[in-house]
């Protein structure tokens, strides 16, 4: 801590810089449990510095950006707060990867409206755990003291990640054909969108959210909503590796319905088997307390499907056991067809 840097009148103003210089001495860590052989920075810098290196012969970079969108105000109501990191790694490098890249580093952005050192790092655990499970660096990020401008109990949370892809292997949708197979990679939950939805329809401010519910296996609603999205980079990575893979989509905010139809070319649809989506006890709960028809379901959520793979019918098997063997539960729940619509669910 730099005991010379303080500010009377700041702290006055609602901001204890030195509050700032807890939180990063809190949160390192955390951070020291993702660093890979291309971080040539500290924390501390004004910016993060990543070496590429010379591994991949004809590099381009990807990008991705998000954040935890409205999740948030479960953690602020459970306070709970080591997991929403988890969220917004998996929210930009599940991105990432859809061309296939494997993400290399993250960074974050915090605006709080007070400055709580442990809650902050906390807050960060969540990051570097998500990083880790994607194999990125946490190489920077920043926390911005806002008060009145966030309530004292809240923040916001986004960040970005940057990856990197071999120019000739970038997953083209150019070999797509009727016939080929779509793969479903199942989800953790929610994941983290259609929270104005799912906040609205269970009135989770008044609600009881902590009591166990059998029909969520005896999870609570608060901790069930909270579960952290899953981070398909370990999986995918490896299922690119054994298998041509010809599209993936990221499936976010706007469900089946936005989102598999962004990775299918012109005169090409998928067709999803109903009956084969393995749907999650908890969006059953999200139709019937809200009374959201079948259709705002599959265009507002996951459904129990966080990412979909598409690849020849001939190779369906293998990837299915090459993803079972990086641990998901992966299985074939529709196919590509000749089609003006992009997508069918029947």
């Amino acid at each position: 801590m730099n005991e010379k840097s303080f500010s009377e009148s700041y702290k006055a103003a609602g901001v204890d810089i030195t509050a700032g210089y807890k939180a990063v001495e809190l949160m390192k860590g955390h951070i020291k449990r993702t660093m890979t052989d291309g971080v040539c920075s500290d924390i501390g810098g004004f910016g993060g510095l990543f070496n590429l290196g010379k591994k991949v012969k004809n590099p381009v970079l990807v990008s991705g950006t998000d954040g935890v969108g409205t999740k948030l105000k479960l953690a602020f109501l459970m306070d709970k707060h080591d997991t929403v990191g988890i969220d917004c790694v998996a929210m930009c490098v599940n991105d990432v990867i859809c061309c296939g890249a494997k993400p290399l580093f993250f960074l974050d952005y915090i605006a709080v409206g007070k400055n709580v050192p442990e809650r902050v790092a906390s807050i960060v655990s969540g990051v570097a755990e998500g990083c880790v499970q994607s194999g990125c660096a946490l190489i920077g990020g920043e926390t911005a003291e806002m008060p009145g401008f966030y309530p004292v109990d809240e923040y916001d949370l986004a960040g970005f990640a940057v990856g990197v892809v071999d120019k000739k292997k970038i997953l083209d949708n150019k070999t797509m054909k009727a016939g080929d197979v779509v793969i479903a990679l199942p989800s953790t939950g929610v994941h983290s969108n259609g929270f104005s939805l799912v906040r609205k329809v269970f009135d989770v401010e008044k609600a009881d959210i902590k009591t166990p519910l059998e029909a969520l296996g005896g999870k609570s609603l608060g901790e069930t909503l909270l579960t952290p999205t899953r981070i398909y980079v370990k999986s995918i990575l490896a299922l690119i590796d054994k298998v041509k893979v010809k599209a993936i989509s990221h499936i976010t905010g706007g469900g089946f319905y936005e989102n598999i139809p962004r990775s299918i070319p012109d005169g090409l649809g998928a067709k999803i088997d109903r009956a084969a989506v393995k749907i999650l006890p908890i969006f059953d709960l999200l139709a019937k307390t809200g009374n959201v028809c079948e259709r705002d379901m599959f265009n507002t959520f996951n459904m129990g499907v966080g990412m979909s793979v598409v690849v020849r019918k001939e190779d369906a098997d293998k990837a299915v056991a090459v993803l079972h063997a990086n641990g998901e539960n992966a299985y074939v729940m529709g196919e590509i067809v000749n089609s003006d619509t992009k997508i069918q669910i029947c």
